[in-house]
């Protein structure tokens, strides 16, 4: 069994931030994530994308932000169980937790902070028959290595930001990519749909429109999708390619955390307002994009804010009986459970005389 002093439940930004600040108080920390590495979508879903509203990074790809995060926390030598989910939660005596994986590793501690993001993902996967057949075998729900693409035939399907985004991105590595919306009309950014009409007249993104992917075709890998027009007189076109990623967004899902007992409202985790985030379950806290309150805000740097102040009331949680000054970074500096130590340099003052 592993034991620490706080069991984090999703290894995003928020919950890797968290580990920082945990460790600011001297607390332990334990990550445990479905996935099989650290930072949630930003490496799953997007990691090539650029953020923008991070403070102190004018942009900021959402895989470096997650290197970073990683690196701000090494000194604090967090332990992880990665690529499990976490099943269950059962109380103690004590009032502390078990929290047990799909796979039975079991983690205690007497702080559970729930920081899952939007909870599992699942594709919203276009009605093709035979679609599941050719998955992972030229068909993908998200792009993870853009360099798989290079120099192969794509087609996209899609008409928001990501299939916009991601036609963009790959006319620059794929030999040939087109984008199939079934509307003449986007649901992006403006400049998005601006840049893929650019890219379209120079020949570089074959822009199909009032269309849509019907039929899968290959032996043992895909080889050409069927796409019909609205047009009739179009009718439908066989269109060779490698790859085909339909892009029609995520369905959020709780899992097994909705079973937990928890006060669950839309889907979200309903915490004691912006107080310190505790959910209707003493020492179980919710922060980042999971939980839900009067304001809420769906970004990183709120999820951010929330863990610093979730750790102040975990660490009242697990001490009780003591009393926690707290000093800013720039006069305390951070000491790392490796011995590390990272502070200002002093001043030397000399008095004249």
């Amino acid at each position: 069994m592993i034991k620490t002093d706080m069991i984090i439940v999703g290894a995003g930004p928020t919950g890797l931030f968290t580990v920082f600040e945990a460790g600011l108080l001297k607390l332990k920390c334990h990550l445990i994530d479905a996935l099989p590495q650290p930072g949630g979508q930003c490496s799953e879903i997007y990691p090539k994308k650029p953020i923008y509203d991070i403070p102190g990074f004018p942009e900021v790809l959402a895989g470096d932000l997650v290197n970073n995060l990683m690196e701000q926390i090494k000194s604090f030598e967090p332990g992880f169980t990665l690529g499990e989910r976490a099943e269950t939660i059962e109380k103690q005596d004590d009032d502390t937790f078990i929290v047990t994986t799909n796979k039975g590793t079991q983690h205690h501690a007497p702080v559970v902070v729930i920081a899952g993001g939007l909870g599992s993902f699942e594709p919203r996967k276009p009605p093709i028959p035979n679609i599941a057949n050719f998955e992972d075998n030229g068909v993908a729900y998200m792009i993870k290595d853009p360099e798989v693409y290079r120099n192969k035939k794509v087609v996209i399907a899609g008409g928001g930001d990501s299939a916009l985004d991601w036609a963009i991105y790959l006319a620059d590595v794929a030999s040939e990519v087109s984008l199939v919306h079934r509307r003449k009309e986007f649901r992006g950014a403006l400049d998005s749909v601006e840049k893929v009409e650019e890219l379209s007249k120079l020949g570089k993104i074959k822009l199909i429109t009032e269309a849509e992917v019907i039929g899968l075709e290959g032996e043992n890998e895909l080889e050409s999708v069927l796409i019909r027009h609205k047009d009739t007189a179009l009718g439908e076109e066989r269109k060779e390619t490698q790859h085909f990623i339909p892009l029609f967004g995520l369905s959020p899902k709780l899992g097994p955390i909705a079973d937990w007992g928890l006060e669950i409202e839309k889907n979200a985790i309903k915490v004691n307002n912006s107080y310190d985030y505790q959910t209707n379950i003493p020492g179980v806290y919710a922060i980042g994009d999971v939980n839900t309150y009067p304001g809420k805000l769906k970004l990183i740097l709120c999820g951010f804010h929330e863990a610093a102040i979730m750790c102040q009331s975990a660490y009242q949680r697990i001490f009780p009986d003591k009393k926690y000054v707290m000093k800013y970074t720039t006069v305390s500096g951070v000491s790392g459970f490796d011995g590390s130590k990272k502070e200002a340099k002093k001043e030397v003052v000399k008095s004249i005389s």
